[in-house]
């Protein structure tokens, strides 16, 4: 057969999830940080849509509920604007599109086919000469330089006076990881002594370093920074930054256009230009080992009983631009603006009530975990209950799989601490009394007992087993080992002081 490029059709199935639904499964798996970067990522690419801000939410709260009380005397009376407030999170009689349906049947799919593939896929073994080559890597790692340290070798090479190195020292000693200048000149002036006109002087200087952006005192004079050394200080990137920080934050884009007196185009084209500049200059210098937990839910004790609530604070709060609601009403439009409006419009509302839906969701969650741990809210780590996500799901009302990626990620803030919400998911003992105990208190009361020991007749596995026998726990002697070897706990031949 001779050889060569041929064409043919091939019929096959494949399962394939939907945008929207991969959408609303990211937000729903992404945590509060993560889920803010996201919306933010669907300000810049649907136009229809644009943040409120907390004044703006009140009023239009109290604008609703006297439109409500108009609406009883006249039916006619339009409705409110559509926004999404997490913290209101108000049951909709308005019907979804049977998301939630959609949304459990192909999370459970999606769940199974991801199964399937990691049940196939065959694990790879390292070799020891792999092994031998990854520890080398790891140790021939050398730490990067930090911000303050690039700052200060950029002044060494600057031509600044050296009288003023000791100014230029002291104003990058002030400037946090970020690249910010977090002290301000009056500040410096009063605890140096130096004048302000000086500080000044090299602080614009230091401006001038790598990264572009860097010293700035707020996010409006890092923008324009680097604006300025990309030349671009006569354009309508500059002055939207200069004179519209407000309404670029919050995508007022009709009020820009009309302030800088161009078409809502060409603000578009300049705002992802804008976009594209670095609110942070010294991120690249950050250490990678750097993790911020943001909670989630808060549980609160008021009265004798616990509270659970969202953290809605990071949440950028979202609604329908008025303008293109005029624009649909407008029937001069051409049917190819009006399908592109509609479209945005879909998607926009299609968001917000992902937001709600995961908001909702993960609520749900955290006032099932604290309902059935409250011996461990009220006590501590030793009380808490074995507790599966199948029996979540199941009291939630949702499929296991989403109560999986409802809680990835995700913090919890109690009594007790801030705790990642899997932790509360455990498998349980059996006790002699019949009850279940979490295998986590297990391992807490196991780290206690070695805790208490005598450091001259250290315990065996052995003699534990028997101690927790004692208290109705029936474990082997096995799993004591191991749980002494997550606890970092060595053998008691190891652990002996003479």
């Amino acid at each position: 057969m001779a050889q060569g490029l041929h064409l043919s059709q091939r019929l096959t199935q494949s399962l394939i999830l939907a945008p929207q639904l991969q959408q609303s499964l990211a937000l729903l798996q992404a945590p509060t940080l993560e889920l803010k970067a996201l919306v933010e990522q669907e300000l810049q690419q649907n136009p229809v849509l644009e943040e409120v801000s907390v004044q703006d939410l009140e009023a239009q709260e109290k604008e609703t509920t006297e439109g409500k009380n108009r609406d009883a005397a006249d039916p006619a009376e339009p409705p409110a604007d559509l926004a999404f407030d997490p913290a209101a999170e108000k049951a909709s009689a308005e019907p979804v599109d049977d998301f939630q349906a959609e949304f459990e049947r192909l999370v459970q799919l999606d769940q199974e086919w991801r199964d399937y593939f990691g049940q196939t896929s065959l694990p790879t073994r390292s070799t020891p000469e792999d092994e031998e080559k990854r520890q080398f890597m790891f140790d021939s790692l050398v730490a990067g330089t930090s911000l303050q340290e690039f700052l200060l070798e950029q002044v060494r090479q600057s031509t600044l006076p050296r009288e003023q190195w000791s100014i230029a020292e002291m104003l990058i000693g002030n400037i946090d990881d970020y690249g910010y200048l977090k002290a301000t000149l009056e500040e410096l002036a009063a605890s140096t002594g130096v004048p302000v006109e000086t500080i000044e002087q090299v602080l614009k200087v230091i401006q001038t370093f790598d990264p572009p952006g860097v010293a700035a005192r707020d996010l409006r004079e890092c923008l324009l920074l680097q604006l300025e050394r990309a030349g671009q200080r006569n354009t309508l990137e500059y002055r939207i930054v200069s004179d519209f920080m407000e309404a670029l934050g919050k995508r007022r884009i009709p009020e820009i256009a009309r302030g800088t007196g161009t078409e809502v185009d060409e603000v578009q084209d300049a705002m992802e230009n804008i976009a594209k500049l670095e609110p942070r200059p010294g991120r690249a210098y950050l250490p990678d080992n750097d993790q911020y937990v943001l909670p989630e839910v808060f549980v609160t004790k008021q009265n004798g009983e616990y509270v659970v609530t969202t953290n809605n604070d990071h949440i950028p709060h979202l609604r329908i631009s008025n303008t293109y609601k005029d624009l649909m009403a407008h029937s001069e439009n051409s049917a190819e603006v009006r399908n592109y409006i509609r479209e945005k419009i879909r998607a926009g509302k299609f968001l917000i009530k992902s937001l709600h839906q995961r908001q909702q969701t993960i609520l749900n969650i955290a006032r099932e975990i604290v309902a059935r741990q409250r011996e461990f809210l009220d006590k501590g780590v030793a009380y808490l209950k074995p507790m599966t996500m199948v029996q979540v799901a199941q009291a939630v009302g949702v499929h296991e799989t989403t109560v999986s990626r409802a809680v990835s990620g995700k913090y919890i803030q109690t009594p007790q601490g801030v705790f990642e919400m899997k932790y509360f998911f455990t498998a349980g003992i059996p006790t002699a009394s019949g009850d279940g105990l979490s295998n986590t208190s297990v391992k807490d009361m196991i780290a206690e007992i070695f805790r208490n020991e005598d450091p001259s007749k250290p315990l065996s596995d052995q003699e534990v087993v028997a101690m927790l026998k004692e208290k109705g726990i029936v474990i082997a002697r096995r799993t004591v080992a191991k749980y002494r070897t997550e606890l970092n706990i060595l053998p008691s031949n190891l652990r002996k002081v003479y």
